[in-house]
């Protein structure tokens, strides 16, 4: 029979360990000291995945160094490969905020796999003589190299789902380009009248300015390939065998599939978080830009008799719980809110990374909790935003088209016929006494013909604009 616990000890002291736990003292004193955001590393598979992407290859690359022996490599791949599997995540409990710079999530790593590879081995939990989760699992690293490489490896992969729900969103604007590409508006700045174009033109832009935000965001993924395996401490790579890390990093990049190269300067580069400011900047600049985006979808579904009422937004629950039959965008509005927190956590990256002091930055949890946040919730912000809301907003043709021939705004097109002051002076009355620009231009003032108009505010030219000059 299994007996209940087990003793383990560490330079503090000693603990009892429930025996069906494969983590071992070191994260039972981060699960104790951690009490900040109730959310456990483990609900960042990705992470815990990267985790056994380094230690397997670093086990494989000590193998191939001489420096442990091929029984102790082989277990510590076995138990690296249940990681990469994302097996054992609940066994990864401690709180996604602490202090220690990754040291708990590092020897989290290290002790589950090193008692997964112990039962691999026919031996027990914590017969640690065997397989140390730091004298194998985590020789020839330090949490200063093993776990920012981890955490640039999931980050990695984070960012390729986010680009994806980002391609999804566009997608779904350029959808709608193409359905409203007949769909004649007003076009507006600063909110005031300014010059036709079509509904499907709007959408399409929007489309185009999340393609560009992708580009970024790919830019910035690049940025993170660069990882400092084998620097260990402070990137002198004390306590690493000679060639170790070009070889871990070979490793690394086969069995990750990722374009990872190592830093040219590891001293620089185990201190240096500015690629997390640059990736952050970006998230915020795309939550920026998408948030724009959904203030635009708010006012143009404005209303409906009393605002814009250009588009249809569907109706996803009522909204109010006094005002019967109001529709809230509340679709719009939640990425709106997400947008906002995303520029707060840049900010939280932004201090975390100047605090960074000498040869290692030790806030790197939180910028790790923020970004991970970051690119999650806008993942599912723009996943939510296209097919709650993108996917099935319609177009009231009628009420663009009326807003447009009640413009003073179309008095623009005139411009190169009567000449500026003209067109002021037309615009001016129009304001002043509510008549058309075509009944002042055309009927009373015979400034052009009826033909002209027509010919000036065609459908097809209108959307299509061309020079017309007399």
């Amino acid at each position: 029979m299994e007996k209940k616990t087990r003793i383990e000890h560490d330079s503090l002291g000693e603990k009892e360990i429930d025996n069906t736990m494969f983590y071992g003292i070191q994260t039972l004193r981060a699960i104790e000291n951690f009490h900040i955001t109730g959310i456990p590393i483990s609900q960042e598979p990705l992470l815990i995945q990267a985790l056994g992407y380094v230690k397997k290859a670093a086990a494989m690359a000590n193998k191939d160094c001489g420096a442990i022996d091929s029984k102790i490599a082989e277990a510590i791949c076995f138990g690296s490969d249940k990681l990469i599997a994302l097996k054992y995540l609940d066994q990864f409990p401690s709180d996604m905020i602490q202090g220690g710079a990754g040291t708990s999530v590092n020897m989290n790593a290290n002790e589950v796999i090193a008692n997964i590879g112990l039962e691999y081995l026919g031996k027990e939990k914590g017969q640690y003589e065997f397989l140390h989760p730091n004298n194998h699992v985590n020789f020839s690293q330090s949490t200063n190299d093993a776990y920012p490489t981890a955490f640039r490896i999931a980050l990695y992969n984070k960012i390729n789902r986010f680009t994806k729900s980002m391609e999804a969103l566009s997608e779904s604007f350029e959808r709608k380009g193409k359905e409203f590409s007949r769909v004649l508006k007003m076009g507006r700045t600063q909110l005031q009248d300014a010059v036709p174009m079509t509904l499907g033109a709007e959408f399409n832009g929007w489309s185009t300015t999340i393609k560009e935000d992708i580009l970024r965001m790919r830019e910035a993924q690049n940025l993170i390939t660069e990882i400092n395996m084998g620097a260990t401490a402070i990137g002198t790579a004390i306590n690493t065998p000679k060639g170790y890390p070009e070889i871990v990093t070979r490793y690394l990049k086969e069995i990750t599939g990722m374009p990872l190269s190592l830093s040219e300067d590891l001293i620089e580069a185990t201190s240096d978080t500015g690629a997390y400011v640059q990736l952050s900047g970006t998230i915020k600049r795309c939550a920026v830009k998408i948030s724009k985006i959904c203030n635009d979808l708010r006012l143009l579904s404005s209303g409906p008799r009393t605002g814009l009422n250009e588009i249809n937004l569907p109706k996803m629950q009522p909204g109010s719980s006094i005002m019967p039959g109001k529709v809230n965008p509340v679709i719009p509005e939640v990425v709106n809110q997400t947008a906002y927190y995303v520029i707060g956590a840049d900010m939280t990256i932004t201090m975390a990374a100047e605090a960074g002091q000498l040869q290692l930055n030790v806030m790197e949890p939180v910028i790790g909790f923020s970004l991970f946040t970051m690119l999650t919730y806008m993942e599912n912000a723009c996943y939510t935003l296209q097919s709650k809301c993108v996917d099935g907003i319609t177009a009231n043709e009628d009420v663009c088209l009326r807003a447009v021939m009640n413009s003073i705004g179309i008095v623009t097109a005139l411009n190169p016929i009567l000449g500026y002051e003209t067109c002021a002076l037309i615009a001016k009355e129009a304001l002043a006494t509510g008549k058309s620009v075509h009944d002042i231009a055309v009927l009373e003032y015979h400034y052009i013909t009826q033909e002209k108009w027509e010919e000036i505010y065609s459908i097809e030219n209108m959307i299509h604009p061309v020079f017309i000059n007399s």
